[in-house]
C-alpha cells in the first residue's frame, strides 16, 4: 500500500494529463501554517502601510523613497525568503516564497521592482555562483543593500534569446572580460547595483552569464521609458562599452548563460502565476465595495444580476489560479526534498525540482495573467464611468495588469513551450503520453460505455467529465504528433489549441482536488461557495477544450477520421447542466457578505 510520502514521489511534471490525482496528494494553501501566514500578514500590513498610501510618488518616479522601502523590505526578511540563513536570508521553501509573491502582488508596480529582484535578480547567483560569489552578493542582496537586475533582453532578441548579440572579450592578460552591447526593457536598472548579464564570448553558439557590478565602470543608461504600466517600476536600456569584468565574476561554465536564462524564467513564471493573485484579490475588494455603495434605480449595483455575474467570475476564477498556484508550489518542493533525500546538493536539487515541473510553470504563468487581465477589465466595468477615471484605483490597476501577459515570456511563447515539453519528455520515455493517447484513439471506434453515475455523490459527475476531458486533449495531440511529426513545432496555431486544452484540465482540476480536500476537513455545507465555483468552472473549461478541438481537428485529419474525431470530442466534452446562473449567484453573494474575494485563506 503505498503512504502519501511514495505517492507524492512518483508525481512527475505533466503527468496529471495522464494520471488521476487524489485530494489527500495535493498542498492547498488552507493547510499553511501559523508562521507562513504570520508572514504573509506582516507583507500585507507593509504594503498596506509603506506602499499603497506612496503609490502616487513611487508611479512618479521617486526612486529614493523605492530604495528606502527596498531597504525596510529587507530588514524585514521579505527580499531574502529562498535565500538560506547562513547567507542572512530565512531559509524558507518554494511554496512560501510563492505566497509571498502572491501577497506582493497586491503592490502595484512596485510587485514588479520586487519580483525583478527577489527573482531574475538574486537566484541566478544563489543557484549558478559559487561559494565566493554566494558569499559576496547574496547577504547584501537578501538585506537590500544592492539592488539587482537581470539583463538579457537586447533589440532583436526577445522571445529568441539566445540569438543576443552582446559580446565579452578575453582581455590580452586573461584577467577581465569586456563587455560591449545593448539591453533593453530592464527592470529596476535605474537603481540597480548588480547585473547579471548576457553575452557570447567571441564566436559562441550560446549564451553566457556575468555578475556584473554598477561600479565596474563602462555602463550607461537609458532614460526611463514611458510605459503603459507598471510605472513605478524602473525600466531602462542598459548600454555596456567596454565594461570590464573580472574572470571571476563569469557565473556558472561558459555557455552555459541560457540554461540559466531558461531555468531562472521557469522560476519567475511560476512566481508571476502567484503574483497576481493578491492583485485580482485587492480589485474584488474595490469593486464589490464600489458595487455596494453605488445605486442606480434607486438600488446598490450589487443587487443587479448582472454585476452579480461578475463578482462571481472573478471571484471563481481566481481561485482556480490559486488552487493551481499551491498545487504546484508544494509538488515542486517535494520533488526538491526527494532529491535531497536522494544525496543531491540543496541549489542544484531545487533547480532540478522547479525544472521538473518546468510545465506547470509555463501554466502557472499563462493561466494568472489571463486572469489577472479578465479581473480588472470587469473591476473597470464594474466601477462604469469612474472605472475610466485615474483618480479611481481601477484605472491604474487595468494598465499595471497588462504586462503580466508579456514578461517572463509572452503566453504565445509559453504555451508553446509547455506542449513542446510535454512533447519533448514523450519522445524521451520520460512521460508516457503517446500510449494512453493511442488508446484514446482506439476507444473512438469502440462501443461508448454506458455507465450510468451516482450523481449524488460530490464531484462524481465532474470527475467524469475531467477523465473525459483528458482524452479530448490526448486525442488532439496525438494526432497532431502523428500528422506532422518533426514539423510539429511549426504548427503554432495547433500547438496554442493544445495549449488551451492542457491549461483548462489543469486548472479546473487543481480547484477540484483542492475543494474535495476542504470538504474533508470542513464539510459541504461550510463549502458551498468552492463547490458551486468548480461547477462551474469546469463547464466552462469543456466548453473552451471543446472549441479548441473544433479548431484544431480539421487541421489534422481528414475525410472520415476528421468525423470520427469530432464525435470523440463531442462525446469527450458533453457534460450534465447545471443551474450556473444560480451558482454564480450564491458565489456574488459571499463576496458582496465579505466585501471581496470569499474563499480567502489568511
Amino acid at each position: 500500500m503505498n503512504t502519501l510520502a511514495d505517492t507524492k514521489q512518483a508525481i512527475k511534471g505533466g503527468e496529471f494529463i495522464i494520471r488521476e490525482s487524489q485530494p489527500q496528494e495535493v498542498f492547498i494553501p488552507e493547510e499553511f501554517s501559523e508562521e507562513q501566514k504570520m508572514m504573509a500578514e506582516s507583507t500585507r500590513d507593509f504594503i498596506a502601510k509603506e506602499i499603497i498610501p506612496n503609490a502616487e510618488k513611487i508611479d512618479a518616479h521617486d526612486w529614493e523613497l523605492v530604495q528606502k522601502i527596498f531597504n525596510e523590505a529587507g530588514e524585514l526578511g521579505l527580499l531574502g525568503i529562498s535565500v538560506p540563513e547562513e547567507l542572512g536570508g530565512l531559509g524558507m521553501d518554494f511554496n512560501t516564497s510563492m505566497l509571498i509573491a502572491d501577497i506582493f502582488g497586491g503592490a502595484g508596480s512596485l510587485s514588479t521592482t520586487y519580483g525583478a529582484h527577489t527573482g531574475i535578480g538574486t537566484l541566478p547567483i544563489l543557484y549558478y555562483g559559487n561559494e565566493e560569489q554566494k558569499n559576496k552578493y547574496i547577504p547584501k542582496l537578501a538585506t537590500g543593500e544592492y539592488v539587482g537586475c537581470y539583463c538579457l533582453t537586447e533589440p532583436d532578441a526577445g522571445s529568441d534569446a539566445n540569438s543576443g548579440k552582446t559580446k565579452a572579450t578575453l582581455t590580452e592578460d586573461g584577467k577581465h572580460y569586456l563587455i560591449n552591447g545593448q539591453k533593453m526593457w530592464i527592470s529596476n536598472a535605474g537603481f540597480a547595483d548588480i547585473f547579471i548579464v548576457f553575452a557570447k564570448i567571441d564566436d559562441d553558439k550560446n549564451l553566457s552569464a556575468f555578475i556584473v557590478e554598477k561600479d565596474f565602470g563602462g555602463i550607461s543608461l537609458g532614460e526611463e521609458e514611458h510605459k503603459m504600466g507598471i510605472k513605478g517600476s524602473s525600466t531602462r536600456q542598459v548600454f555596456f562599452n567596454d565594461c570590464k569584468v573580472p574572470v571571476e565574476n563569469m557565473l556558472s561554465e561558459r555557455e552555459n548563460g541560457f540554461k540559466i536564462a531558461v531555468n531562472i524564467l521557469n522560476i519567475g513564471r511560476a512566481k508571476l502565476g502567484a503574483g497576481v493573485l493578491d492583485g485580482c484579490r485587492k480589485v474584488l475588494e474595490y469593486g464589490t465595495t464600489y458595487a455596494k455603495e453605488r445605486k442606480q434605480f434607486k438600488t446598490p449595483i450589487a443587487n443587479f444580476g448582472a454585476i452579480q455575474h461578475k463578482l462571481a467570475e472573478m471571484s471563481i476564477k481566481t481561485y482556480v489560479t490559486e488552487s493551481a498556484c499551491y498545487r504546484a508550489g508544494q509538488n515542486i518542493d517535494d520533488k526538491i526534498e526527494e532529491l535531497i533525500a536522494g544525496g543531491m546538493e540543496e541549489g542544484k536539487a531545487k533547480l532540478k525540482g522547479i525544472e521538473q515541473f518546468a510545465i506547470e510553470c509555463a501554466i502557472l504563468k499563462v493561466h494568472g495573467s489571463e486572469v489577472l487581465d479578465y479581473v480588472v477589465d470587469e473591476g473597470v466595468q464594474v466601477y462604469g464611468g469612474m472605472g475610466f477615471s485615474a483618480d479611481a484605483p481601477m484605472e491604474r490597476a487595468y494598465r499595471d495588469a497588462r504586462i503580466a501577459r508579456i514578461y517572463e515570456g509572452t503566453n504565445e511563447i509559453n504555451r508553446m513551450l509547455l506542449v513542446g515539453m510535454v512533447i519533448k519528455r514523450a519522445m524521451k520515455g520520460e512521460l508516457d503520453v503517446m500510449g494512453p493517447a493511442m488508446d484514446v484513439a482506439k476507444e473512438l471506434t469502440a462501443i461508448p460505455s454506458f455507465e450510468t453515475i451516482d450523481a449524488s455523490v460530490l464531484f462524481n459527475v465532474e470527475k467524469d467529465l475531467l477523465k473525459r476531458l483528458k482524452k479530448a486533449a490526448l486525442m488532439v495531440a496525438g494526432k497532431a504528433v502523428q500528422t506532422f511529426e518533426a514539423d510539429i513545432n511549426n504548427q503554432q496555431e495547433v500547438l496554442m489549441n493544445v495549449a488551451d486544452m492542457l491549461i483548462e484540465i489543469y486548472a479546473a482540476e487543481s480547484a477540484m482536488l483542492r475543494t474535495e480536500k476542504l470538504v474533508a476537513q470542513k464539510g459541504e455545507e461550510a463549502c458551498k461557495g468552492q463547490i458551486a465555483a468548480v461547477e462551474v468552472y469546469i463547464r466552462d473549461a469543456a466548453e473552451k477544450i471543446a472549441t479548441a478541438g473544433r479548431n484544431t481537428i480539421p487541421t489534422i485529419a481528414k475525410g472520415d477520421e476528421m468525423k470520427v474525431m469530432m464525435m470523440g470530442l463531442k462525446r469527450f466534452t458533453k457534460y450534465e447542466p447545471v443551474n450556473v446562473i444560480e451558482k454564480r449567484r450564491l458565489v456574488a453573494s459571499l463576496a458582496i457578505e465579505k466585501d471581496g474575494y470569499p474563499f480567502f485563506f489568511l
